[in-house]
C-alpha cells in the first residue's frame, strides 16, 4: 500500500464559533474584504455580527456583496480589483459554496496578474493568495475544506475549477447554528451535493485509505441525518453531523477528486445556470445505473448505507433517498433540452476530463450523450 495525503486545513468547528471571527481575523492583518451575496448574510444578522467583531479588534473592512450562485470569473476579477485598490490584506467569505469559491478566486487574483482562465486551464501557475477566512452558511460544497474554486466563464459557458494550494482557507469557522435558517428545499440540494462529494471520492480511481475512511463517514452521516433535518428535526447533533459531513466532502475531493456526476453536471449549470444540487440529482442515479457493476464492492457499500444490499440496487436507493428529501428531478425539469446535449457533451470533455478519467466506468462521448438523454 502506498499513498500520500496532504491537506493543511485549519478548521474551527462548533456551535457559536462564528462569534470568534474577530479574534481569528486579527492574525491576518488589519483590513478585510468581506465577500458575501446580496441578502442572506444581511437578513440573518450574520453580517452585522461579523462587522461588530471585526471593529472590536480594530479591523477595517470593505463589503463586496456581489457573489452569485455559480460565481463567474468576471465577478471574481471585479472583487480582486477592489481588494487590491483598497489594500486589503485578507478576504472573509460569509455564505455558501458559491460565495466561498468567489472569495477564493478574489484572494488568488489579488496576488496573481492576468486572466484567471489561464490559471484555471493551467497555462499559468499561481504563486500566492491573500489569506482567506471562510465562514460557510450552507452545508453543501465543503469549499471551506479544500483548494478548489468552481467558476463559470460567462463568455464561453465553461464551468471549471481553479485549483491551487494557495486558496485553501487560512482558517474555516464552521458553525452549524448558521445552517439552521436554510429552507428545506435548499438544504436538500446542498446536502445532496455534499453526499455526491463523498460518494464520488469513494468511487474515484484516485481514492486512498484516508479519503475512503472520511468519505464513508460523510455518506453515513448524511444518509442518516439529512432526511431528518429536511423533515423538521431541530436536534443540534444532527445539524453538527450534516455540517461536518459537508466539510468532509470538500476535504476528500481535494485529494481523490470527483467523478462523472460532477463532470457531467458542470456543463449543464454552466450552460443554463441551473441549481447544482438539482443537476446532480437528475444525473447521479442514471450514471449509477450504468456504472455500478464497474466497481461493485464500492457501489454495494454505498447501497448498504442507503438502505439496500447490493451494487445493482444503488441507483434505486439513490432515487428513494432523493424522493425522501423532495429532490427527485430530471434535466428537462431544470430547463435542459435535447438540443443542448451535443454542446454539453463536448463541453464535458473540455472542462471535466479529469472527472471522466476518475470514474470507475470508461465513458466516451457516445456514452456521455446517452446518459444526458436518459437524464432528461
Amino acid at each position: 500500500m502506498e499513498f500520500r495525503y496532504h491537506l493543511p486545513v485549519n478548521l474551527v468547528f462548533g456551535r457559536g464559533k462564528a462569534n470568534d471571527i474577530g479574534k481569528e481575523a486579527a492574525h491576518y492583518g488589519s483590513k478585510a474584504l468581506i465577500v458575501t451575496g446580496g441578502s442572506s448574510a444581511k437578513r440573518s444578522g450574520l453580517l452585522d455580527r461579523v462587522l461588530a467583531a471585526l471593529e472590536q479588534e480594530g479591523i477595517r473592512w470593505l463589503l463586496f456583496d456581489k457573489a452569485v450562485p455559480n460565481p463567474t470569473t468576471v465577478i471574481a476579477a471585479e472583487g480582486a480589483s477592489a481588494a487590491s485598490y483598497y489594500g486589503c490584506d485578507m478576504i472573509i467569505a460569509l455564505g455558501g459554496g458559491s460565495v466561498i469559491d468567489c472569495a477564493k478566486a478574489i484572494a488568488f487574483m489579488a496576488c496573481n496578474q492576468g486572466d484567471i482562465n489561464d490559471y484555471i486551464y493551467n497555462r499559468k501557475q499561481g504563486t500566492d493568495a491573500l489569506p482567506l477566512i471562510a465562514v460557510p452558511t450552507t452545508c453543501g460544497t465543503g469549499s471551506e475544506g479544500n483548494g478548489f474554486a468552481v467558476l463559470t466563464n460567462p463568455e464561453t459557458g465553461d464551468k471549471k475549477s481553479l485549483r491551487s494550494p494557495h486558496i485553501i482557507p487560512a482558517v474555516s469557522i464552521i458553525d452549524s447554528e448558521l445552517m439552521q435558517t436554510i429552507p428545506p428545499a435548499v438544504l436538500a440540494s446542498v446536502g445532496f451535493d455534499a453526499l455526491c462529494h463523498s460518494m464520488e471520492a469513494y468511487l474515484s480511481k484516485n481514492a486512498q485509505p484516508m479519503t475512503d475512511m472520511l468519505a464513508l463517514q460523510g455518506i453515513r452521516l448524511l444518509t442518516h441525518c439529512l432526511p431528518e433535518l429536511y423533515h423538521g428535526c431541530e436536534d443540534a447533533s444532527a445539524w453538527d453531523a450534516v455540517t461536518w459531513a459537508s466539510t468532509i466532502g470538500g476535504m476528500v475531493i481535494h485529494t481523490a477528486g470527483v467523478t462523472l456526476p460532477h463532470g457531467m453536471e458542470h456543463p449543464a449549470s454552466g450552460l443554463k445556470n441551473i441549481v447544482h444540487g438539482k443537476g446532480l440529482a437528475a444525473l447521479t442515479p442514471v450514471i449509477t445505473d450504468a456504472s455500478c457493476m464497474e466497481s461493485p464492492e464500492c457501489y454495494a457499500e454505498i447501497a448498504r448505507l442507503l438502505g439496500g444490499k447490493k451494487a445493482s440496487e444503488c441507483g434505486d436507493m439513490l432515487r428513494r433517498f432523493l424522493a425522501e428529501i423532495g429532490l427527485l428531478t430530471t434535466l428537462s425539469e431544470q430547463g435542459i433540452t435535447a438540443e443542448d446535449i451535443p454542446w454539453m457533451t463536448e463541453n464535458c470533455f473540455k472542462v471535466s476530463a479529469a472527472s471522466i478519467a476518475n470514474h470507475p466506468m470508461q465513458a466516451d462521448r457516445q456514452m456521455v450523450s446517452r446518459l444526458y438523454e436518459k437524464a432528461l
